[in-house]
């Protein structure tokens, strides 16, 4: 009985370390507005969620994110692309933590920690764009190493 019980542990973990692919998450699905993400890194999943899909449109909304970090963060930099029929339309770079630039409360983390965020976001846009399209978002630190990726579905039949 014990071998059989190994058996399957070792071809579930197995099967879990060919897997590239990690499902796809709903973010929220209301009236007009479907926003899903997937994340992009082979070897790390997170959490995040908003507390109501239609605040989005407001100046400021709530979030909850949460990750263990598989590399430290001296320096976090963050890439946004806009993708609309595969063909990328808006691209947008940031330095989020470095030297003058400690923009969020979770700059300086080691590896292993526990990352975590809930409250309050600020787009700084005053419509989200009609249509179908992607974000593709990509963190990563002072070594070049992605700390976290993600690729967001927006759907978006919203009439302003």
């Amino acid at each position: 009985m014990k071998t059989s019980n190994v058996l399957l542990l070792v071809l579930v973990l197995l099967y879990i370390n060919a897997s590239t692919e990690w499902p796809t998450h709903t973010v929220c699905k209301e009236d007009n507005l479907e926003i899903y993400y997937k994340s992009c890194d082979p070897q790390q999943d997170f959490a995040f969620s908003i507390d109501r899909c239609s605040d989005i449109t407001t100046h400021t909304f709530n979030i909850k994110a949460a990750a263990v970090l598989r590399h430290s963060i001296k320096e976090l930099y963050v890439k946004l692309d806009m993708i609309i029929n595969g063909r990328t339309v808006l691209t947008y770079s940031e330095t989020l933590c470095g030297p003058g630039h400690s923009k969020l409360i979770f700059c300086g983390m080691k590896k292993g920690e526990r990352l975590s965020y809930e409250g309050p976001v600020i787009l700084g846009i005053k419509e989200i764009p009609q249509g179908d399209y992607t974000l593709s978002a990509k963190l990563t630190n002072q070594d070049h190493v992605t700390v976290a990726c993600a690729d967001f579905t927006v759907k978006n039949y919203l009439d302003y």
